[in-house]
C-alpha cells in the first residue's frame, strides 16, 4: 500500500442523533484500486462514501483525498475532481445527454468545441451511439442507457477517483452483469481509484480488487475474497457463503447441460 492512499479514512466518525452511521473507520483506499463496500441497509455504506466528497461532513476523524485533508478543501472544488455516479443515473430530466455529460466541464469553464468533442469521446467510451442518443431527454432512454450516460458524466472532467452508489442496482440481471463488466474495464483502462457501494456480494467478488464489510458504522472486514474467507466474524463469512449457495441452489433447480 502506498505511503499516501488516493482516499485515506483515519478513525472517521459519523452519526445522526443517537445512531453511529461510521463508527471509527479507518480505511485506505489505493490508487488504480476497485474497491466495494458491502453491507445491509443501516451499515452505514453509503454514509462512508458520501464523506470522501463531503457531500456529508464527518464529526470526527480524518479523510483524505490524493494526500490532502479533505476538511481544508472547498468541498464544490472538490467535488468537481471526484466522479460520482447514482444508483438510477441522477441526470437532470430537463437536459439533454449532451447537456448531462457536458455539465461539469461547463462550470470548469471548459469551451463550447472542446466541451461537445469531450462529449462525443464519453459517447464512444461507454457504447452509446452519439447521433441516436446525443439530443435525447434522459426519459427516452432504457434504465441501462441512463446509467451509461451516468458514468460518462461521472467521468467528464477527467477524474482519477470515481464514487458509485449502488449503480447497478435498479437495472435488469442482463443489463446489469453487461455494465458491469464495461465498466470494470473502463476501470482499468483509465486507471481509476473507484469506489463502489452494493449490497450484492456476488457482484462484488466478480468485480472489485477487494472488499470492504461493514455492519452498524463499523468495518468488520477488509481484503480480497481469498483474505475475507480467513475471517473469524461470523458476519463476514454468512456474505461470502451466500454467492456459494445461490450457486449450489441453481444447480438443483436447472437441468444439467447436456452435449453441444
Amino acid at each position: 500500500m502506498p505511503s499516501k492512499p488516493m482516499i485515506g479514512y483515519a478513525h472517521v466518525r459519523k452519526s445522526f442523533g443517537p445512531v453511529k452511521a461510521v463508527d471509527d473507520v479507518s480505511l485506505d483506499i489505493a490508487e488504480s484500486e476497485f474497491l466495494a463496500i458491502v453491507g445491509g441497509s443501516g451499515s452505514g455504506k453509503t454514509t462512508l462514501l458520501r464523506l470522501a466528497n463531503r457531500l456529508i461532513e464527518a464529526d470526527g476523524g480524518t479523510i483524505t483525498v490524493e494526500g490532502e485533508d479533505i476538511a481544508t478543501l472547498d468541498p464544490v472544488a472538490l467535488r468537481r475532481r471526484i466522479g460520482y455516479v447514482f444508483q438510477s443515473g441522477g441526470l437532470f430530466p430537463h437536459l439533454s445527454v449532451a447537456d448531462n455529460i457536458g455539465i461539469t466541464p461547463r462550470l470548469l469553464g471548459m469551451p463550447a468545441a472542446n466541451i461537445a468533442k469531450r462529449v462525443d469521446e464519453l459517447l464512444a467510451l461507454v457504447q452509446l451511439d452519439r447521433d441516436a442518443h446525443r439530443d435525447r431527454l434522459p426519459e427516452a432512454l432504457s434504465g441501462g442507457q441512463r446509467q451509461r450516460v451516468g458514468v460518462a458524466r461521472a467521468l467528464a472532467a477527467g477524474p482519477r477517483i470515481v464514487l458509485m452508489d449502488e449503480p447497478f442496482g435498479a437495472l435488469d440481471p442482463l443489463t446489469r452483469d453487461a455494465l458491469g463488466e464495461d465498466f470494470r474495464e473502463l476501470h482499468r483502462k483509465l486507471g481509476l481509484t473507484t469506489v463502489m457501494i452494493t449490497h450484492d456480494m456476488t457482484e462484488a467478488i466478480l468485480l472489485a480488487d477487494r472488499i470492504a464489510v461493514m455492519r452498524g458504522g463499523r468495518l468488520l472486514g477488509l481484503g480480497t475474497p481469498a483474505e475475507l474467507s480467513k475471517s473469524r466474524d461470523d458476519y463476514v463469512l454468512e456474505l461470502l457463503r451466500t454467492p456459494r449457495r445461490q450457486v449450489e441452489r441453481l444447480n438443483t433447480l436447472l437441468p444439467q447441460s447436456g452435449p453441444a
